[in-house]
């Protein structure tokens, strides 16, 4: 059975402004009757307002007098409440925490510049104009704005801002560190270089065997005596 979009604030309303039974109440709001007992004698935990289900059209005044002349009437819903949906949007941040958003924003900007405005606003559900706002530090509030970590204020997790940092930094790095075009010609060079020296050894050692063969002392040994120096 459907019921009130407020079921609480509906059955305070309805204890005040009718006499239907409380199991009537209880039934319609989807509620015990204990809790529309409590609600009557003012010992809920919470002070509620009430709802008036006529002017949401979820009742009629006709309905709610075929319950009072009927205490065995059950009141059916007149006008289902419309269902709320969830856009696509920022995160979801609770009321009592969206004062700590510009902080924690303020935060990441000082201690993780490598994250864009996009990144910001996901991590802590804000948007481009505020990130902006402080980051160019001309926000409306900004002299009372103090840098603290969103993970400590609940605003995100530390698992979320592990990973947007991680993104941040390759992303940069790789912007950073452009490929050099040179490298590949300075290595063929160096390869070239490498071989002659190779080559070189090799035509050394070749010689002061073919020599050492003939018995002859090799340039390099210190008995050679050069027979055209004087």
């Amino acid at each position: 059975m459907a019921q009130p979009l407020m079921p609480h604030a509906t059955a305070s309303w309805l204890v005040d402004a009718s006499s239907l039974t409380f199991q009537q109440i209880a039934e319609f709001c989807g509620l015990h009757i204990l809790e529309v007992q409590a609600i009557a004698d003012d010992t809920a935990a919470t002070k509620l307002t009430g709802r008036d289900p006529l002017r949401s059209g979820e009742l009629t005044q006709d309905e709610i007098n075929r319950g009072q002349d009927d205490p065995d009437y059950r009141l059916r819903m007149q006008k289902e409440p419309d269902q709320a949906m969830r856009t696509r949007g920022p995160r979801y941040t609770p009321v009592s925490k969206r004062q700590d958003k510009p902080d924690g924003v303020s935060w990441l900007i000082r201690n993780h510049p490598e994250l864009s405005d996009g990144q910001i606003g996901k991590l802590i559900g804000t948007t481009r104009t505020t990130i902006s706002a402080i980051r160019e530090r001309n926000h409306w509030n900004i002299a009372n704005i103090q840098p603290k970590d969103p993970v400590t204020l609940g605003l995100t997790s530390q698992r979320e801002l592990d990973a947007a940092v991680a993104k941040a930094a390759k992303a940069r790095g790789a912007e950073a560190a452009p490929r050099d075009l040179h490298i590949d010609r300075d290595r063929e060079a160096l390869i070239v270089e490498l071989r002659s020296e190779r080559d070189t050894a090799a035509r050394d050692a070749e010689a002061a065997l073919a020599a050492e063969e003939a018995g002859e002392p090799a340039p390099s040994d210190p008995g050679f005596v050069d027979p055209f120096r004087s």
